[in-house]
């Protein structure tokens, strides 16, 4: 399959077509769409959007719905950070209008969307590109080169103390302490877990055993808490506590490690994310509009983080009414535009998508339509 090339969030009762009340100005195309360069400009909505879906994107939602308010006065987005798993559920059923993911729609969601979005059922659209920090609470360290195995065995409980030999092996330099582990995992269905528990089973699969999957392993043992600032808090209040997490949640208040890549130790950034997704692949047997990322966690390149996430908005191929396809549309095309973006980078050290990508992603908004 030929690589892509890219450079560069209690569930909401949807909201009824009679009370949306919105509006589109100016002509018969969709309200908002964007022009080639991703300006935010088009015509103006109004009305509530509801989304549901992954935390790890909060801050980054935060700056698109109060962007795109203050771009179409008397628009909305309601958006419930209840994680990816929640999100998912909520497109396929039609308890909201969009759902954010951080892992693309399984082959048989898919299949299930169909009855709420129509033949070609839901699409991914990646919105937010964003590195995944393994961040620990160590007295003293706030820094740490570490090696897929050696993430796996922490994740596993196979290291219990962090002077283990493996963990010294690696940094050599730093004084570590005779400090319990505690590995902390998030306890809902969570797109951040599968893109790190992917991670694992790739560039580990002789320790990390399990497959990839939204749900932590029953069988590891081991501290866990709700959302992405449920497990932050819990590691920032647990002396050797160690999580993985969105690093735009971190904020510095953890230590962070560098993940060997290759024969190098690279350190956390939008950039070395957005180098990772440089390697990624079409998502095979999905619609010229589904814009699915099958990234590449064992990628060498120089400079690239492989613990990755890219985060979607889960939309329908089709809705009831015109208006809501206007009002995702707009939404949507202002969120990947040029000034969607920056807002996301600024707020939450995300990527900014890729000129290419951003193409792809305008035109598969530009797909949605009403059912007929």
């Amino acid at each position: 399959m030929k690589a892509l090339r890219f450079s560069r969030h209690a569930a909401i009762a949807v909201i009824a077509a009679g009370t949306i009340a919105l509006t589109a100005c100016g002509s018969d195309n969709a309200a908002g769409t964007a022009p080639a360069t991703g300006a935010a400009t088009g015509p103006k909505v109004t009305g509530t959007l509801t989304g549901i879906g992954a935390s790890s994107t909060g801050a980054a939602m935060d700056a698109w719905k109060a962007g795109f308010a203050a771009a179409n006065p008397g628009a909305t987005v309601q958006y419930s950070p209840d994680g990816s798993g929640a999100g998912r559920k909520a497109i396929i059923d039609g308890s909201a209008q969009f759902a954010g993911s951080d892992a693309y729609l399984k082959d048989e969601e898919l299949a299930a969307s169909k009855a709420q979005c129509g033949a070609d059922g839901a699409i991914n659209l990646p919105v937010y590109i964003s590195p995944i920090a393994v961040a620990f609470n160590i007295p003293n360290v706030t820094e740490l080169k570490l090696d897929a195995t050696t993430v796996a065995k922490i994740f596993r409980g196979e290291i219990a103390n962090w002077n283990d030999p493996a963990i010294a092996a690696l940094n050599s330099g730093t004084t570590l302490p005779d400090l319990k582990v505690t590995p902390v995992n998030r306890s809902d269905d969570s797109g951040t877990t599968t893109n790190f528990t992917d991670y694992l089973a790739a560039a580990a699969p002789e320790v990390w055993t399990d497959k990839s999957a939204g749900i932590w392993p029953a069988s590891l043992q081991g501290e866990n808490a709700k959302g992405t600032s449920g497990v932050v808090k819990t590691v920032t209040d647990t002396p050797g506590a160690v999580t993985y997490a969105d690093d735009s949640a971190v904020g510095g208040k953890l230590g962070t490690a560098s993940i060997k890549v290759g024969d190098e130790f690279v350190k956390i950034s939008a950039d070395a994310a957005a180098k990772a997704v440089e390697a990624g692949s079409p998502v095979s047997g999905r619609s010229a509009n589904d814009v699915a990322i099958k990234l590449d966690r064992k990628t060498t390149a120089s400079g690239a983080y492989p613990v990755v996430l890219v985060s979607y908005h889960v939309v329908c191929s089709t809705y009831a009414t015109q208006e809501t396809v206007d009002l995702v549309k707009s939404f949507e095309h202002y969120v990947v535009s040029e000034a969607g973006q920056q807002e996301a980078a600024d707020s939450a050290k995300s990527a900014p998508l890729s000129a290419s990508l951003t193409e792809k992603v305008n035109k598969a908004i530009d797909s949605i339509k009403v059912k007929s």
